[in-house]
């Protein structure tokens, strides 16, 4: 394509949706705009990262889950909200966090045994 790779790495670093650093099987999106942070957006990724042992930006050793936060989903009426992929689960709270997380996993251990 002659284009030099110094060009590659500004586009791919610049731009949010590339990343550099394979991405887990599960890719989750913590919404922290003001809507959602006023309603408990930072303790819901922080039990993320908890629950997950990595910090937002990371993903699981296993490959498994990617933790992400983003400035706005647009989407504040069910907030606050989590993206898991793709899917909206609305009214995010803690306690919701769990059985999140179980629905993904069970997702690839049901895949697993087929």
């Amino acid at each position: 394509m002659n284009i030099p790779l110094i060009d590659i790495i500004g586009v791919a670093t610049f731009y949010r949706s590339f990343s550099l650093k394979p991405k887990g099987k599960h890719q989750i999106v913590v919404c922290m705009g003001t809507a959602f942070h006023v309603r408990g957006a930072p303790k819901i990724l922080e039990e993320f990262e908890r629950k997950l042992n990595i910090p937002c930006g990371e993903t699981t050793p296993d490959g498994e889950f990617s933790l992400e936060s983003v400035a706005c989903l647009g989407c504040c009426a069910i907030g606050p909200v989590v993206v898991v992929d793709g899917n909206y689960p609305a009214q995010t709270t803690i306690r919701k966090i769990d059985s999140i997380l179980k629905k993904y996993q069970k997702k690839e251990k049901d895949n697993e045994g087929k």
